[in-house]
């Protein structure tokens, strides 16, 4: 820990997500002053905190990233010398469904952080988290910060809008704003609405209880999937220079949804097998010859990105970051610890 940095006041809103848990704790243990946002009213939803021993240590802030007003006001009382900007709606599917809201949350709340901060004439430094899915369909493979973005979902758009928004703030209106543009990542700390979560809980229940197959879409969906707590320190990298640029954060490797079931299951303890094509494609065990997953036509996306993987050498060469943890290794850690909190009975996030 950093004596130098207890003076630093760090503000990061959604504090309580997988991102803002993991960030909260790295610049805990460096030294930071953190303060937190949660949604008004309710009891928010600290697990994460919690199960990092936190929770006592963050300064918990009611904000409603939406509201132009409370933005301000807050930034004004906290008057942070960095700004974390993780209040989204973060699942694709959802956008479909939700696309004003997730227009609102994802677009104009970074709006409302980026005027407030115009406005107040504020020092403080702002990293944007954007998205791979801004790049939707492309030619090539690889994707770079140079690569055309061509969004295909109502989050994408929302994401790219506000990816734009911080480029003109910070070259018209000289606020020092940053981006990263996060490739997929996961972690023990996932929700359980994304499908690599989806797929370790369910393999945990279904070792210890008498329950259905699981439920997935397209099995040869492929995706650029790295570890959060690696991306979390690239994040806190990216703040801590001066540059204040624009960063993909990724591994380079790909690998399919079938992939991490397999692999998962693997690490479940079971023996998987595929058999059959398309919609009558299924997952059993070996062993025991119980159905471990089927394919639902209503788990498809409308539309859906191509095989994406993200060219990190930008990061890499000027700040020195590159990802740590293996591909399996994060998978082994989803499952191991989906499978203890069925053991012992403590069900969180």
């Amino acid at each position: 820990m950093n004596p130098e940095k207890s003076t630093v006041r760090v503000l990061i809103t959604g504090v309580t997500g997988q991102d803002g848990a993991y960030l909260a704790k790295a610049l805990l243990d460096d030294g930071y002053k953190v303060f937190g946002t949660v949604r008004r009213g309710g009891s928010p939803k600290t697990d994460r905190l919690k199960s990092l021993g936190i929770l006592e240590r963050v300064i918990l802030v009611p904000l409603e990233i939406t509201e132009f007003p409370n933005v301000i006001q807050v930034l004004s009382d906290i008057r942070p010398d960095y700004i974390y900007n993780f209040s989204a709606q973060s699942f694709v599917m959802d956008s479909f469904t939700h696309p004003i809201t997730t227009t609102q949350v994802n677009y104009i709340g970074v709006l409302n952080l980026l005027e407030s901060m115009k406005i107040l004439n504020l020092d403080s430094r702002f990293l944007q988290p954007s998205s791979s899915e801004m790049y939707g369909s492309q030619e090539k493979s690889y994707v770079s910060e140079e690569t055309r973005f061509n969004p295909f979902s109502p989050y994408a758009v929302a994401k790219h809008s506000a990816h734009c928004a911080v480029q003109i703030y910070r070259t018209k209106y000289h606020v020092k704003a940053a981006s990263a543009i996060l490739f997929n990542h996961e972690s023990e700390l996932r929700g359980r609405e994304f499908v690599t979560r989806k797929i370790t809980y369910h393999l945990a229940r279904l070792n210890n209880d008498n329950i259905k197959p699981l439920k997935l879409g397209n099995l040869s969906a492929s995706r650029d999937w790295g570890y959060a707590v690696d991306f979390v320190k690239a994040m806190k990298l990216i703040l801590e220079d001066h540059s204040m640029d624009e960063y993909i954060i990724a591994t380079g490797e790909m690998h399919s949804v079938r992939q991490f079931l397999e692999l998962a299951a693997t690490y479940a303890g079971f023996s998987p097998k595929f058999e059959g094509i398309g919609l009558a494609e299924k997952c059993y065990d070996q062993v025991s010859g119980k159905v471990i997953c089927e394919i639902s036509e209503d788990l498809f996306r409308p539309l859906d990105t191509v095989y994406l993987r993200g060219n990190f050498s930008k990061i890499q060469n000027n700040l020195g970051w590159e990802p740590t943890t293996s591909f399996n290794s994060m998978v082994e850690r989803m499952v191991m610890s989906d499978m203890d909190q069925i053991e012992n009975k403590v069900y969180f996030y």
